[in-house]
């Protein structure tokens, strides 16, 4: 299938320069979509996922379907202040600042294994963040699943040595 076709590039959004990557064009087709989780989970199937964490908000879109297609749980990491329990919190920087994720600190059992799964791929701060996370409450990290990576911002680079599926790639 070519994924490509689903995404709609925006040009100068959200400011002038930048070329926005927009994945709601994919989510509205149904055999898209379904492609996408399929095709995560099939190279997943041999990793011993227990949990998938999807990151807000778009990790969520990916993340819980795809649990459901695993026959996993699902884990949420939120901006700070919407998780209702007691939470861990990493912070990560940002081009113009720095910005925290939240995670429930039962949503691990220690040893667990997690797979992380957002939307986009492009500096790393924010999944490098949830990395922190899964760490801090000693899950083990299966691997990483985006549907957009964009190459030239070398996120790769703040995630490790670990198993990294990107389905679409950008190299400017």
């Amino acid at each position: 299938m070519d994924l490509y076709s689903k995404i709609r590039i925006v040009s100068d959004f959200p400011k002038p320069g930048v070329s926005f990557k927009d994945i709601t064009t994919l989510l509205k087709d149904g055999e898209a979509l379904r492609y996408v989780v399929d095709q995560m989970a099939r190279r997943f199937a041999d990793s011993n996922v227990d949990v998938i964490l999807g990151v807000e908000s778009r990790g969520f879109l990916f993340g819980a379907p795809l649990a459901y297609k695993m026959g996993t749980g699902f884990v949420l990491v939120r901006k700070p202040g919407k998780l209702p329990s007691n939470i861990l919190r990493a912070s990560y920087e940002l081009e113009y600042g720095s910005d925290s994720l939240e995670i429930h600190e039962d949503a691990i059992e220690p040893g667990q294994r997690v797979l992380l799964v957002d939307d986009l791929l492009a500096t790393g701060g924010t999944m490098a963040a949830a990395a922190k996370l899964v760490n801090d409450l000693k899950g083990e990290i299966a691997g990483f699943a985006f549907v957009v990576e964009l190459t030239y911002l070398n996120g790769r680079d703040k995630l490790g040595d670990y198993d990294i599926m990107s389905m679409l790639r950008y190299d400017s």
